[in-house]
């Protein structure tokens, strides 16, 4: 069974759970003010298991099947060989804390702010994937039927993330996506570098030259 769907079934599992337990939603979810002053730091990992409803639940696991598999296969066969599916967990894992960091230094004495959910994670990986592979089409995820190349797609995300994030307003972390996003990519850029063959900013660079026809 593949990292991403052992994932997929632990996050469900916890999060049907939650979504009727009270005490596992709370014991579980980001809330700043219990770092800060409890220090409990494994809040920045656990908030990545439980979900605010079934459509945010489903969403982001969809979105986890739809390019994990594809990003944990290429880690394995292309860029770290026996030790792929370590290094995706660990990009998965560490995505998680990693994508909270502003929201905490942001919200660490806020008594009110709490967050939850996998999408700096998802997020991390989908920019994995766009990064290995520009050019594929994305633009199903927007419109069905619309052809939008990976690279494309990732520039409207961060794009519309960042003026959602600065217009503030409303339930969702949208930080949390900005920084998974950066840091998929920034994983996926250094631990290639120290680790493996693959040029993999050089093949995104000529895969996005040849799609636009300047090579």
């Amino acid at each position: 069974m593949s990292i991403t769907l052992i994932i997929i079934i632990i996050t469900s599992l916890i999060s049907i759970s939650a979504f009727s337990s009270e005490k596992i939603y709370n014991d579980l979810i980001f809330y700043p003010p219990a770092v800060t002053y409890q220090r409990q730091w494994y809040r920045f990992f656990s908030c990545g298991l439980i979900h605010a409803d079934w459509f945010h639940l489903i969403f982001n696991m969809y979105a986890l099947y739809m390019f994990g598999e594809a990003v944990e296969d290429f880690f394995s066969y292309r860029l770290f060989q026996e030790k792929g599916k370590l290094f995706y967990m660990l990009m998965y894992i560490s995505a998680l804390g990693v994508c909270l960091l502003p929201t905490y230094a942001k919200h660490k004495d806020d008594s009110y702010y709490r967050s939850l959910g996998a999408s700096g994670a998802v997020s991390a990986v989908i920019f994995a994937y766009i990064l290995l592979n520009p050019t594929a089409n994305l633009g199903l995820i927007i419109i069905p039927g619309i052809k939008i190349p990976g690279f494309i797609f990732g520039f409207i995300y961060l794009g519309i993330s960042s003026f959602l994030d600065k217009r503030g307003g409303g339930n969702i972390n949208h930080s949390a996506h900005i920084w998974g996003a950066l840091y998929g990519m920034g994983f996926l850029i250094v631990m290639a570098a120290a680790l493996s063959n693959y040029p993999v900013l050089q093949m995104f660079i000529e895969q996005v030259k040849n799609y636009l026809h300047l090579g």
